[in-house]
């Protein structure tokens, strides 16, 4: 794995365990020469994990819409800030770049970026892995979600067992790097995709 996107909020959480969590995950994917994918903010749990992969000499490559880019306070250190028209782009351009994706806690934003990725890899449209990293049991609800979605019958228990989870970045990292995605039947052609 050389480039993981991390989804996550621009806000600091109402914790400070959120951003030292995300300043973990940050020197876990420096230590391991992984290029951090990302928002482009400079505040939050996206800063942090920014601030922290550069402080240890990793690279980061920030994605953002041009109309965000002074409302979430570009991040004027990256190693690379690609900016885009939409978020639409934005997303598209982090799934292109990225071999997996992580969900730090976040928000809705957050939250749609995670389950879009992970519906597209449902549909075998990619086969990278996808993980919540559950700092402070801030997933716990979700995973309980997924979990009834299974249990109801609408989300089959091999692709539930898609979201990777781990309460440590070490933990969720390592996962990633054993995932083999389930097989999925597609009835997309080449040109619908």
């Amino acid at each position: 794995m050389e480039k993981l996107a991390v989804f996550c909020g621009s806000s600091d959480g109402a914790s400070d365990v959120y951003i030292e969590g995300a300043k973990k995950l940050g020197k876990e994917l420096a230590k391991r020469n992984i290029v951090l994918v990302y928002g482009g903010a400079s505040v939050g749990v996206m800063g942090a994990v920014a601030d922290s992969v550069l402080e240890e000499g990793g690279y980061v490559i920030g994605v953002m819409p041009s109309f965000l880019e002074n409302r979430e306070i570009s991040h004027k250190n990256l190693s690379e800030l690609i900016i885009v028209d939409s978020m639409h782009e934005r997303k598209a351009k982090m799934a292109d770049l990225a071999d997996g994706f992580i969900a730090l806690p976040g928000g809705p934003g957050t939250l749609e970026e995670f389950f879009e990725i992970f519906t597209w890899a449902q549909l075998g449209l990619h086969n990278k892995p996808c993980g919540l990293l559950n700092i402070n049991h801030y997933y716990d609800p979700l995973i309980a979600l997924f979990n009834h979605m299974s249990e109801e019958q609408f989300l089959h228990e091999k692709y539930r067992n898609m979201a990777l989870v781990d309460s440590e970045p070490k933990g969720i990292l390592d996962k990633f790097k054993i995932y083999e995605a389930p097989t999925v039947k597609t009835y997309l052609t080449e040109k619908q995709i």
